[in-house]
């Protein structure tokens, strides 16, 4: 099988990377002519900081929606990254799971975290560079946001789980490319299900977090509450002990 043939390039309904704004961005920042290593760092610093952490209508939107919207949550931001990987050619793939809702606390408000799951679907990225898998876990936290919650939470020592980050160390997360794996939630993974060659076929099996009148208030009301949140978070005075 030759590498365009790899299911693991190929594009998707979810990952429809030929979409010409898709298309337009790698374009813009050259992407095609990095070496692999290099490439795959500047989509995955792209996708963490340049699309920030905020919460989108569902969880299988297509890549250029992602893009479009301008901001996403560990699925839809996968999504983006797997869709721009794959169009400079590097092989990804995605692992799905579930992790345990209380790692949004604080991200998502007191006053709406009652009608969140105790579970919820959540995946990471793998992306073979340099001949290897990575497990991309790191970009979903844009830095800005995670630097307002280190400040807050800058006395805190050991694990830290909250504000959807759950990480073994708050002032360093293992969220920087360093060539190997990131993450920023993986201690809240509650579910395993596995590697999937396409993000499509993840969530037809798993379907959503939410369903009935649930599902119709969060796409319409509740995730725009819970944006609001979060932006006054990413600007500092949405945290306790800041002044609003």
């Amino acid at each position: 099988m030759s590498q365009n043939e790899s299911p693991y390039l190929q594009p998707t309904t979810m990952l429809d990377f030929g979409h010409p704004d898709v298309q337009r961005l790698v374009r813009q920042q050259g992407w095609r002519e990095l070496p692999e290593p290099e490439v795959a760092r500047a989509i995955y610093l792209f996708v963490r900081d340049q699309i920030p952490f905020g919460y989108n209508a569902s969880d299988d939107l297509s890549a250029s929606k992602v893009l479009a919207d301008g901001y996403g949550q560990c699925n839809t931001k996968g999504t983006l990254l797997m869709a721009l990987l794959r169009a400079v050619g590097i092989p990804a793939r995605l692992h799905g799971f579930t992790i345990y809702n209380e790692l949004q606390r604080g991200a998502i408000p007191d006053y709406l975290f009652g009608l969140a799951p105790d579970q919820i679907i959540h995946s990471w990225v793998e992306a073979r560079v340099g001949g290897r898998w990575l497990e991309l876990e790191g970009y979903i936290i844009d830095q800005r946001y995670l630097a307002r919650v280190q400040r807050r939470f800058s006395g805190h020592r050991g694990p830290f789980f909250g504000f959807g980050i759950a990480s073994r160390c708050l002032s360093s997360p293992d969220n920087e490319w360093t060539g190997g794996n990131t993450y920023i939630q993986r201690l809240g993974i509650a579910q395993d299900f596995g590697r999937y060659q396409q993000p499509d076929q993840f969530y037809r099996e798993r379907g959503a977090n939410l369903s009935g009148w649930k599902r119709w208030a969060f796409r319409y009301v509740i995730r725009h509450l819970i944006n609001l949140n979060v932006r006054r978070i990413r600007r500092g005075s949405g945290l306790p002990g800041t002044q609003a």
